[in-house]
C-alpha cells in the first residue's frame, strides 16, 4: 500500500469517524405555550357568591381580560381602552361629565362605574340595552363617539401580536381571535372587580365604629320617609339604594326632569314602553364619594347637590317612581345638619383599595 492511498485512506476514516461522532443538532425550540383552565380564586367575601354562568372566570382567562380592559389597540386611532374612561382611582368611572371619544366627540352619557358587576341581575349601560357584560364590552369599541372602531380591525390588530395570540392559547385553548373570545375574557376580569372593603364593610365585621355624624346619616340613610310624623322621617335612600351592594336592580325615573323636559328618554329607547320614560339603572352608592359626576347626564357635582335634589327639587312627571312622588308634598324635610350627616355617611362607603389594587391596574407598566 503506497503513502499516498494510505494517507487519502485515513483522511476518509477520520472525517467518518467525527461526522458519527458529532453531536446530534438541537431539537427547534417548540412552542410550550399551553391551556391552563384553572379557576380564579374569587372571593367574594361576605357578599353571595355570583352566578358566572357560562363563563367562570380563570386565571388566565381574566389576565387576558385585563389586558383587554387596558388595550389601546380596541380604539381606532390607539389612543384609547376602556380603562381610559373608567379610571380605577375614581371607582372606574370617568370624572368627566361626558367622556370624550378618540375624534373628539362627547359621549350622550356619564359613564357607568365597573365593579361588583358579577352581582348585576338587570342588564348593563343606564338604559340596559346589553343583555350580558360580554354584549356590553363590545359596543364601545364600536360606538362611533367612543373608540370607532370595527370589531374586524380589533381582531386583526391583536391577532398580528405574538403575546396576545400566546394569552388567547392560555385562555381558551386556541391562538384564533375572535369578538366573541375577546368579550368572554373581558366579562371574566371585569367580573373580578369587587367593592367590599369599606369603611361601611369594616363597620358591619366590628372592626371600627362610625363618628357620631356618620350614625346619624346611617340611620337617616334606613330610615323611610313619613310625611305625617315628620319626627320620625328620614331620607328613605334605601328604598332605591339597599342591599348589600346598595342599588335595588331596578329601572327608574328618580324626577330630574318634568314630562315635556325629559331629552334623554332612557329606558324607554330600549323596551318601546311609555311607562319606561326616562328610567335609569339605578347604580350602586359604593365608591359613591370617587365617581362624581352624578346621574346618568353628570349633572350634579357635588354629593351635596345630590342630597339636595332628593331634599327638594323632584319633579313631577308620568313615570316618576310612586316613593318619590310622596314625597314631592313636603319633601324630606332635611335640615342643614341632616344633610350634612348623610353625605358623611356616604362617605363611609368608600373602598380605598379598589381604587389601588394592582390586581386591577394596568399590566403593561
Amino acid at each position: 500500500m503506497n503513502n499516498k492511498f494510505t494517507f487519502a485512506l485515513c483522511t476518509v476514516l477520520s472525517v467518518l469517524f467525527l461526522a458519527y461522532c458529532k453531536k446530534d443538532p438541537e431539537p427547534a425550540a417548540q412552542n410550550t405555550v399551553t391551556y391552563d383552565g384553572t379557576l380564579y380564586d374569587f372571593n367574594p367575601g361576605t357578599f353571595p357568591m355570583p352566578d358566572f354562568k357560562d363563563n367562570p372566570p380563570t386565571k388566565e382567562g381574566v389576565a387576558l381580560g385585563r389586558m383587554l380592559f387596558h388595550e389601546t389597540m380596541l380604539s381606532k386611532d390607539g389612543s384609547q381602552s376602556c380603562a381610559s374612561c373608567h379610571l380605577q382611582s375614581h371607582g372606574f368611572t370617568d370624572t368627566a361629565r361626558f367622556s370624550i371619544g378618540v375624534e373628539g366627540k362627547k359621549g350622550k352619557r356619564q359613564a357607568m362605574s365597573v365593579f361588583n358587576t358579577a352581582w348585576h341581575t338587570n342588564e348593563f349601560f343606564w338604559d340596559g340595552r346589553a343583555h350580558l357584560l360580554r354584549d356590553q364590552s363590545l359596543k364601545p369599541i364600536q360606538d362611533p363617539l367612543e373608540m370607532n372602531e370595527t370589531l374586524e380591525n380589533v381582531v386583526s390588530k391583536l391577532s398580528s401580536s405574538e403575546s396576545y395570540k400566546n394569552q388567547f392559547i392560555r385562555a381558551f385553548g386556541s391562538n384564533e381571535i375572535t369578538s366573541e373570545k375577546i368579550s368572554l375574557a373581558m366579562e371574566q376580569f371585569m367580573n373580578t372587580i369587587v367593592s367590599n372593603q369599606s369603611r361601611y364593610d369594616k363597620y358591619l365585621a366590628g372592626e371600627v365604629k362610625l363618628t357620631a355624624s356618620e350614625e346619624r346619616g346611617r340611620q337617616l340613610f334606613f330610615l323611610e320617609y313619613n310625611e305625617f310624623l315628620p319626627a320620625q322621617s328620614g331620607a328613605d335612600c334605601a328604598h332605591c339604594h339597599g342591599g348589600f351592594n346598595f342599588t335595588n336592580n331596578r329601572y327608574m325615573n328618580n324626577g330630574l326632569d318634568a314630562d315635556g323636559q325629559q331629552s334623554d328618554i332612557g329606558r324607554e329607547e330600549v323596551t318601546k314602553s311609555a311607562s319606561d320614560k326616562a328610567k335609569f339603572k339605578v347604580p350602586s352608592l359604593r365608591n359613591i364619594a370617587l365617581t362624581a359626576p352624578y346621574m346618568h347626564d353628570g349633572r350634579f357635582q357635588t354629593l351635596e347637590e345630590v342630597v339636595d335634589h332628593y331634599n327638594n327639587g323632584i319633579k313631577k312627571s308620568n313615570s316618576l317612581d310612586p316613593a318619590l312622588l310622596a314625597t314631592t308634598n313636603t319633601g324630606l324635610r332635611l335640615t342643614a345638619q341632616d344633610k350634612a350627616d348623610l353625605v358623611a355617611f356616604l362617605n363611609t362607603l368608600t373602598d380605598n383599595s379598589l381604587a389601588t389594587n394592582p390586581a386591577y391596574s394596568s399590566p403593561f407598566k
